[in-house]
């Protein structure tokens, strides 16, 4: 996701354990951060205290940079502190809960409550967390202004007027945030429209002085002061239904000259608002991520009863296709809220008669191929293998096209869907597939192409659009919809497959934010506005 999307949790609880004997618990909480592929809990902050109460609305927040493609595990501790020594000890502990921080992400509104535990025989009370993203203010504004009879300044001809914007910080001072081009040899300079992000104008504060200073500029380097005003975005906002004119003033000759009226006048003639809105302002806004998983059964995996083959599931490991499904499915679920996910294999004969199929139902149920979490689907899966034929050819494109008929039926922004293809890369249907990949990038969904084996992977790479843009005859793909990668770049030989896999993870899924805002923005879909 875009680096530097920090969020802010802000944390309370209710009903906390009663620890203290003549008034209610003093409790704090503390948080704990897990580092990218180990387990190993860090101390992250804690907040403040809050004397004798079990219902804590603690004021001070967490502020955590965020990563759509990675699985950010939190742990809050809950303890009571005895004000006497201020050090939380084991026997004021008041309980603790497990989240990942996309889980509180993408529950409704940011807000996830959950049961504190880990007091034996006690019912610990909860805790409740809320997420914002920092920094509301990602408008950018365009406005154009001109002036009329601004003060000469030179000797022969007219001024060469420009504008320097400034806006104020807490302590009074002033930061130059624009200038304008100047306008040569005119009283009545008109400026061409310019755009500045809101933070820059007034650090999202709409009531802030913004100050601007009109300069008669000069070669050398000297510019006069012709005047100035002062406004705020607030102000300059209200412009959008009428002009709004300024006096400009310069302090020196109001002192001077008893009949002073101005330097001349500044209008705004027009101010427009834009968002950048980001994938968590989709997520927050009820977007729902609907997934599903594909799964390769051709004869050119191997059997699965053997040893060498890309489906051999041992007693003490995973397949292959095991492992890729569970790590990218274990984040992907934290934004799906009913965690069903259709899963389909295809290439295989299916008993009784042998028909081969490019889009059977892992569990086995045409009505309904959902299943119930990546358990579920790892579940379906073993037990398919165990029942179809490993076969061929290898078509991608009848899953992608009932998953995009799906996608087509619902495109006003409040469902994505993300497919899992899990694969041998040996494809049979390279143009149908790209037929199908272009019609889809114009339909609210990705996909995912993870290859496992040892197979060289050309048609994936081809088909994953990051170098050369997809086309099937003469019509190229609206936006890049296709991830591609390589399982063996992420099995090391050091055999720790928890770091591999959240790496496998990040990459496969570190796409998706940008694909969907692409989808979003080409639409012009603004994320629907949480209820306060």
């Amino acid at each position: 996701s875009v680096p530097g999307t920090k969020v802010e949790l802000t944390v309370s609880c209710r009903n906390l354990l009663d620890m203290d004997t003549f008034s209610k618990s003093d409790p704090v909480v503390v948080l704990f951060v897990q580092g990218s592929g180990s387990s190993e809990w860090k101390e992250f902050g804690r907040t403040e205290v809050i004397d004798n109460t079990l219902n804590p609305d603690f004021v001070r927040k967490f502020v955590l940079d965020y990563y759509f493609e990675e699985k950010q595990n939190l742990r809050f501790d809950v303890y009571n502190v005895d004000s006497k020594s201020c050090s939380v000890l084991k026997q004021d502990f008041l309980g603790q809960a497990f989240v990942a921080l996309g889980e509180v992400i993408g529950s409704q509104r940011g807000r996830l409550e959950r049961a504190l535990t880990g007091v034996p025989g006690k019912r610990c009370g909860t805790i409740l967390l809320l997420a914002e993203e920092l920094s509301n203010c990602r408008d950018i504004v365009t406005m154009q202004l001109c002036a009329n009879k601004l003060d000469k300044k030179d000797f022969f001809g007219k001024s060469d007027p420009f504008l320097v914007f400034y806006r104020s910080n807490e302590d009074g001072t002033f930061t130059i945030c624009h200038k304008t081009e100047v306008v040569k040899n005119t009283l009545n300079p008109v400026w061409q429209p310019f755009t500045i992000p809101v933070r820059a104008l007034c650090n999202g504060d709409y009531d802030r002085t913004v100050k601007i200073d009109v300069y008669d500029w000069d070669r050398d380097g000297s510019h006069d002061f012709i005047g100035e005003f002062a406004t705020s975005y607030r102000e300059l906002s209200r412009a959008q239904s009428q002009f709004t004119v300024y006096e400009v003033l310069n302090p020196r000759k109001k002192c001077k000259k008893k009949k002073y009226v101005n330097s001349g006048t500044v209008t705004l003639l027009s101010f427009s608002v834009e968002s950048e809105f980001t994938f968590v302002d989709y997520i927050r806004g009820g977007t729902q991520l609907n997934f599903t998983v594909a799964i390769d059964f051709t004869a050119s995996n191997g059997m699965p009863s053997q040893p060498t083959s890309l489906h051999y599931a041992s007693p003490y490991q995973l397949s292959a296709y095991a492992l890729a499904l569970k790590a990218v499915g274990e984040i992907i679920q934290d934004y799906d809220s009913d965690k069903l996910f259709p899963a389909y294999g295809f290439g295989a004969k299916l008993p009784p008669d042998g028909k081969i199929s490019h889009q059977f139902p892992l569990n086995n149920n045409a009505e309904n191929p959902s299943c119930a979490g990546i358990e579920g689907v790892l579940e379906s899966y073993l037990q398919s293998l165990r029942t179809v034929q490993l076969y061929g050819p290898t078509n991608f494109a009848p899953i992608i096209n009932q998953v995009a008929g799906t996608a087509a039926q619902v495109t006003d922004g409040s469902q994505y869907h993300v497919l899992l293809i899990i694969t041998d890369g040996v494809i049979s249907d390279m143009l149908q597939t790209k037929e199908a990949i272009v019609t889809a990038s114009a339909l609210p969904m990705s996909i995912i192409i993870v290859g496992v084996g040892p197979a060289e992977f050309e048609a994936m790479e081809e088909l994953d659009g990051d170098e050369v843009r997809v086309s099937s005859r003469g019509r190229y793909a609206e936006r890049d919809i296709v991830q591609f990668v390589p399982f063996r770049d992420y099995v090391d030989d050091s055999g720790n497959q928890v770091l591999s896999m959240a790496r496998l993870a990040k990459d496969v899924l570190a796409e998706i934010p940008e694909q969907l805002l692409s989808y979003m923005k080409t639409r012009d879909i603004k994320p629907r506005q949480a209820d306060p």
